[in-house]
């Protein structure tokens, strides 16, 4: 969905990082969620709890830290030959995947963070990379943009709302609707089922 802007920290860090999250991901599927500790996911990484504990602080804050590079974006978003027509893919994109049980677990994952840690922080500025491409991409094709913010305030923040609270809701025409209200062709769409 998107490229990797951010920073990931490199030598032996990134090998702890790997192998960590590495353990979070296989222990999760072998024992399930609940069975999770920081000693358990230590050992099957190779590594002490003190390393774990050090890096990540507790439990939580490492299911975070695994859950927002599971959200990061793999690739640019694709080009569909014009602003409205990338903005409606990448929104319909987005919606698959996040709305999926295992997206919105990530996002949960995510928002369970260190606030001060700044991944819920790191997972709006993947959305907000993806868009300044989508954006930049139709720019160079000399089509007007509305801004980054805006975007993530009309395109994502109501997504992401129904993502979390209302899943069922969400439908392509109502997706499109915020794309041309974030267009300024139309006004914000209803919520679905009103």
């Amino acid at each position: 969905m998107g490229f990797r802007a951010t920073a990931r920290p490199g030598g032996r860090s990134a090998r702890v990082q790997r192998s960590v999250h590495r353990a979070v991901r296989e222990l999760e599927a072998e024992v399930g969620r609940e069975a999770l500790t920081v000693p358990l996911v230590a050992a099957r990484a190779g590594v002490t709890p003190s390393t774990v504990y050090r890096r990540w602080g507790d439990l939580r804050e490492l299911l975070s830290d695994v859950a927002i590079e599971r959200l990061r974006p793999d690739a640019p978003p694709a080009d569909h030959g014009g602003l409205r027509a990338d903005l409606e893919a990448w929104v319909a994109q987005f919606v698959e995947e996040m709305s999926s049980a295992a997206g919105r677990m990530y996002i949960r994952d995510a928002l369970l963070g260190d606030p001060e840690q700044g991944n819920a922080v790191r997972c709006c500025d993947y959305a907000a990379e993806q868009l300044e491409a989508v954006c930049v991409r139709a720019a160079g094709r000399g089509e007007g943009v509305p801004g980054v913010e805006s975007l993530l305030d009309v395109l994502v923040a109501p997504v992401m709302y129904r993502i979390l609270f209302r899943p069922s809701e969400l439908s392509g025409a109502y997706t499109d609707g915020l794309v041309a209200a974030a267009l300024g062709a139309a006004a914000p769409p209803p919520p679905p089922g009103r």
